[in-house]
C-alpha cells in the first residue's frame, strides 16, 4: 500500500525552531518526527510518498530512498497552496486505496491498522476544546461534515489528518476552489466525499499533534515514557529529569521536562519545561509558569506550562528568562533578564 505524508509547509506556528529546520525534522525523543512516523508504517506501507516543500532537501538528504525496506519517494510542492494542493501532486502515482498522514503529527500503529479495516475512513480524536479544531459531525459512525473551529458545540471528535482514501479523491481535489487563505484545503475534499460515499470515523487511541513548540514537550515525554533519552557522546553532570538530550551535548546544572537538541552546551543552569535548539550555548535560569497566554500569528493561545523556546545557534549567557519567552536563531545576549520574545539583537 502507498502512504502519503504531507510535509511541505513552512510551519510558522513553530517558530523559532522551524526558521532553521523543517518541522518534520524536529527531534522528539532524539528522532525526527518523520522517523517516528516511518516506524509506525513498517508492515503497513511498502512505499511512502513524502510531499516536500519548505527546506525539502533536508528531509530528502537525511532519509534517502529507503527506510527499513520501505521505499521512499519525494514529490515537491513548488507553491504553498494548502494540503489539498499538496496531495494533488501525487495523482500520477497513486492508484486505488492509500493512506494519508500529516508529517508534523504522530499517530499510533494501532490506529493506522484500525483505519485500514475500512474502505474509506478518517481518524478522529476526542478533545476537550473542540473550538480549536476541525470537528467531524457523525451519524451511524459515518462522517456527515467537518466544522472548522466551531463556536457552538457540534461534537468533540477532532480531525487528526489521518485518512484512508482512494484515487477518486483527485477528481474532487481538482475541482476545489481556493479558501480565504488562498489555499486548496484537503478538508474541503473530505467534506465533499462524505456527501456521497460512506466515510467511516475511527476514534484514535493516541494522537500527538505538534502545532506549537510546547507540544513537542508532551509528545517527547509520552514517547520516552518519562524516562531520559540521551544522545551519542553527550556528557551530563548534575540533574536530568524527564528530558531528551541530543548528540554531543555538555550539560551541567539542572534540566527538567525539557528537550535539549544536538551540540548544545548548557553551563551551571536551571532549565525547566523548555526546548533548546541545536548549537546553543546557554547559562542561566529558565523557570516555567502555569497557564500563560501568547499571541501566535495574531491568535491568542493558552499554554498550560512553559519555560522558554530557544532557536538554533543562539548564545545566551548569565540570563534569567521569564516563562513563555522565545529567542530567535543566532541571537547573542549576555547578563540580561529576558521578558517576551527576542527576534533580533
Amino acid at each position: 500500500m502507498h502512504a502519503v505524508i504531507l510535509s511541505a509547509g513552512s510551519s510558522t506556528r513553530t517558530y523559532p525552531l522551524t526558521l532553521t529546520t523543517p518541522k518534520p525534522m524536529l527531534k522528539i525523543a532524539n528522532k525526527p518526527l518523520l522517523e517516528h512516523t516511518f516506524e509506525r508504517l513498517i508492515g503497513i506501507a511498502d512505499e511512502v510518498i513524502i510531499v516536500i516543500g519548505y527546506m525539502g532537501d533536508r528531509i530528502r538528504n537525511y532519509f534517502g530512498n529507503n527506510f527499513r525496506n520501505i521505499r521512499l519517494r519525494y514529490i515537491e510542492q513548488r507553491e504553498q497552496l494548502g494540503t489539498g494542493h499538496a496531495l494533488l501532486q501525487t495523482k500520477d502515482i497513486i492508484k486505488g486505496r492509500f493512506l494519508v498522514m500529516m508529517g508534523d503529527d504522530l499517530y499510533s500503529h494501532g490506529d493506522i491498522k484500525n483505519c485500514l479495516r475500512h474502505n474509506l475512513a478518517v481518524v478522529a480524536s476526542k478533545v476537550t476544546n473542540p473550538e480549536n479544531y476541525g470537528i467531524f459531525t457523525i451519524k451511524n459512525n459515518f462522517v456527515m461534515d467537518i466544522i472548522e473551529k466551531p463556536q457552538r458545540f457540534v461534537g468533540n471528535l477532532a480531525n487528526t489528518g489521518l485518512y484512508i482514501l482512494d484515487d477518486k479523491i483527485f477528481g474532487v481535489l481538482s475541482g476545489l476552489k481556493k479558501t480565504e487563505r488562498n489555499e486548496y484545503e484537503l478538508t474541503d475534499a473530505i467534506r465533499e466525499i462524505s456527501k456521497s460515499r460512506n466515510l467511516e470515523c475511527v476514534v484514535s487511541t493516541e494522537w500527538l499533534p505538534i502545532a506549537y513548540p510546547w507540544d513537542m514537550l508532551r509528545a517527547d515525554s509520552v514517547l520516552r515514557n518519562k524516562k531520559n533519552s540521551i544522545g551519542k557522546n553527550s556528557r551530563i553532570s548534575g540533574t536530568l529529569e524527564n528530558s531528551s538530550v541530543g548528540d554531543n551535548c555538555v550539560i551541567t546544572g539542572i534540566v527538567r521536562n525539557s528537550i535539549i537538541m544536538d551540540n548544545a552546551r548548557i553551563e551551571d543552569s536551571v532549565i525547566e519545561d523548555s526546548v533548546i535548539g541545536n548549537n546553543v550555548f546557554f547559562s542561566g535560569i529558565v523557570k516555567p509558569v502555569l497557564n500563560i497566554q501568547k499571541i501566535i500569528n495574531g491568535r491568542k493561545v493558552s499554554i498550560e506550562r512553559i519555560g522558554c523556546i530557544i532557536g538554533d545557534n543562539t548564545e545566551a549567557l548569565d540570563v534569567r528568562i521569564e516563562s513563555g519567552a522565545m529567542i530567535w536563531p543566532g541571537i547573542k545576549i549576555t547578563n540580561k533578564s529576558i521578558e517576551g520574545d527576542i527576534i533580533e539583537e
